[in-house]
Order: structure tokens, then C-alpha cells, then sequence
């Protein structure tokens, strides 16, 4: 008969590092939408005057993450800033994430064809109500599922904040495995929980999708 260590309270540890997971991602994901909106615009309007920017976003697409994390955790101390490690962790991931998010934005707004945006001004709108009611709509379309992907890569790559000690799903699951020596049976139930929030995550950004298409 199969007998093991793990518990119910092992269970719960594991959600509660879940549910860090999420809160991670969540904060993460917003950082890196709102300034890869407003820069990824900036890019697709005015390509040369913020090509230093796109440099400087480089380096955070560039550089590995767990670089950054621990570059940044030793800037925190350097600097005596009071910032907790999930501060760390949501800036860092953000700061990743926008990377990618300007380019997925930029090449969304270049999607719209010149001539609607020539027919909205035609018709006398501005050039805030061609960007907010025609542009931005449109190319929300194109934009999304570059998004979503981006979302569910930045799930898995919140992991990576373990090296700077804050408790998220795969640090509690190392945590009960020193505890138990039971590898196997614990890493499975994790990924099974990583597994089960990705696929919630797509089936919602899918039935999004959906909805879209039948309102065309």
C-alpha cells in the first residue's frame, strides 16, 4: 500500500504559495500592460525618437531573469530602499514583461491600415478619438493573443523569484519536499496546480477570443 508524509496542511501550503503565484503574476501583468501600452504606442508613432527607449527595454528582455532579480535585490540593500521581496518580484517580472509588451502593442497599432485611420479623421474626429475608438479596438484584437502568451509565460517565470527567498507555489513545494523526501508525489501535485491555473487562464482568454469573432 502506498503510504506518505504529505498532509492536508502540505496542501494547503501549496495554495497559499499559489495563490502568491497569482498575486505575483496579477501585479506583474499590469506593470507590463501599462507601460507597454503607452510605450508600445510611442514606438509605433514615433519610431526613431524613442529608439533609446527600445534599447533600454532591451536589456530587461535580454539579461536572464534571475539575473535581475538578484541584481535587483542587492540594488534594494545598496541603496536602503524598504522595499519588500514582492515588490522585487512584481517590479522585476514587470519590468520583463513590458519588454515584450511594447512590441506586441507596437505591432497591433501597425496593424490598423492607414486608411481607416484616414476615414475616422475624415470624418472628423481628432486624433485622441481616432486612437481611443478606432485604433486601440481594432488592434486589441491582433494584441491579445500575444498577451495571453505573455501572461501564462510570466505564470511559470514567477519560479524564478525563489532565489530571492520569497514563498511562492515552487518555493513552498521545495520547502515541504526538504521536509518529507518525497520529490515525486509533491512536484507532480504542483505542476498539477500549475497546470490546472494555466488552463483556467486560457479557457478564459479563449472564450474572450470567442466573443470577439461572433460579435464581427
Amino acid at each position: 500500500m502506498l503510504t506518505t508524509s504529505f498532509t492536508s496542511e502540505d496542501f494547503v501550503f501549496l495554495l497559499k504559495g499559489a495563490a502568491t503565484t497569482l498575486e505575483l503574476t496579477l501585479a506583474s501583468i499590469v506593470v507590463g500592460t501599462v507601460i507597454g501600452i503607452f510605450l508600445g504606442w510611442a514606438r509605433a508613432t514615433m519610431p526613431k525618437s524613442t529608439l533609446p527607449i527600445a534599447l533600454l527595454m532591451d536589456v530587461f528582455k535580454s539579461v536572464p531573469l534571475l539575473i535581475q532579480f538578484v541584481l535587483f535585490n542587492a540594488l534594494k540593500s545598496i541603496l536602503g530602499l524598504d522595499w519588500s521581496l514582492f515588490t522585487i518580484g512584481y517590479l522585476v517580472l514587470g519590468l520583463y514583461a513590458a519588454a515584450f509588451c511594447i512590441e506586441i502593442v507596437r505591432g497591433g497599432i501597425l496593424s490598423v491600415s492607414p486608411n481607416i485611420r484616414r476615414a475616422s479623421r475624415s470624418l472628423g474626429m481628432s486624433y485622441w478619438q481616432d486612437l481611443r475608438f478606432i485604433v486601440l479596438p481594432l488592434a486589441a484584437r491582433v494584441i491579445f493573443p500575444g498577451w495571453l502568451n505573455l501572461l501564462l509565460s510570466l505564470m511559470k517565470d514567477t519560479s524564478l523569484v525563489v532565489w530571492i527567498g520569497l514563498i511562492e507555489l515552487l518555493r513552498a513545494s521545495q520547502i515541504i519536499v526538504t521536509r518529507i523526501q518525497e520529490p515525486l508525489l509533491v512536484l507532480s501535485i504542483t505542476g498539477v496546480i500549475y497546470y490546472v491555473m494555466s488552463l483556467v487562464i486560457a479557457r478564459f482568454g479563449n472564450q474572450l477570443e470567442k466573443r470577439w469573432q461572433e460579435n464581427d
